[in-house]
């Protein structure tokens, strides 16, 4: 443990790095730190995080990677107006918080080995964020929300590991997006002889079905935000001069389930899974 007293008096601190112990919880007192910008409190035992945090206003990043966390306060989007990466990879989280969706600076959410079931349905707010990384999820993650595709800044998704069947048509309209991961899922739509193509053919067969007008009735209200920020025109269009090509990781394209033999059991190795990952940052 930490103690309370300790905490309280560390006011002028900016960087706290508690990583790699055996910390059960972290001092109510950790609200104090108003001038706090990182906080690494990865590889210990918390199980949750005290509403506190929220005080540190000033807080740009989180790292709580690989400790027993099953929730995160349920508000803590609406305070931590400056955090620009979150990483909780390897806990226990079922889901995210809605108020996630009102971290407007955020840059990096990484989720990744959890047990999510879903994702916020409005994630439209997270205008800055450019890395999303959700992939390994046990299974449990079936569905991606609809606002995905008013991501504006994404340029790096990562949905490998999951249940997906389908990806949203709104994924058609990130004019940024330049890395989808996708493998390990039992994909049906797109296709894949769609994903052998390219990145590009994947945006214009989910901007098509959009435009073709086959998405769900209940969502047809986004396709009015997405023309009105302007990912959305109801055309086709080709890729804009000068902008980079993309790429896709599919692997084999098949559900995890298929992946029993020793040569694919490599790709579920320790090593693999929890390899630190460099990601796409402006």
């Amino acid at each position: 443990s930490i103690p309370e007293s300790l905490t309280a008096r560390l006011l002028n601190v900016v960087a706290l790095d508690v990583r790699s112990n055996q910390l059960k919880f972290l001092p109510n007192s950790i609200g104090c730190l108003s001038k706090l910008k990182i906080l690494n409190v990865s590889s210990n035992l918390l199980r949750t995080l005290p509403k506190t945090i929220e005080n540190c206003k000033s807080l740009e990043e989180l790292n709580a990677n690989f400790n027993q966390l099953s929730v995160l306060p349920d508000t803590i989007g609406f305070e931590l107006i400056n955090l620009k990466k979150l990483s909780v990879n390897a806990n226990k989280l079922s889901f995210l918080p809605q108020s996630i969706s009102h971290l407007t600076s955020l840059r990096v959410l990484d989720a990744r080995l959890n047990c999510l079931r879903f994702l916020p349905e409005d994630m439209e707010n997270l205008i800055n964020l450019e890395v999303l990384n959700v992939s390994q999820n046990f299974q449990c993650l079936e569905n991606l929300p609809y606002s995905l595709g008013l991501l504006v800044s994404l340029v790096e998704l990562d949905v490998s590991y999951n249940k997906i069947t389908s990806l949203p048509d709104s994924i058609g309209c990130l004019k940024k997006l330049q890395k989808l991961c996708v493998e390990g899922n039992p994909l049906v739509s797109p296709p894949m002889e769609v994903f052998e193509q390219s990145l590009q053919a994947v945006k214009e067969y989910l901007s098509e079905k959009m435009k073709a007008g086959e998405s769900p009735p209940k969502k047809q209200s986004w396709v009015g935000k997405l023309v009105k920020c302007g990912t959305f025109n109801g055309k086709i269009g080709g890729r804009p001069r000068g902008e980079r090509e993309g790429f896709i990781m599919i692997s084999e394209y098949r559900s995890i389930e298929g992946l029993a033999s020793p040569r694919y059991m490599a790709l579920l190795s320790p090593r693999r899974l929890f390899s630190p990952r460099k990601y796409l940052t402006k």
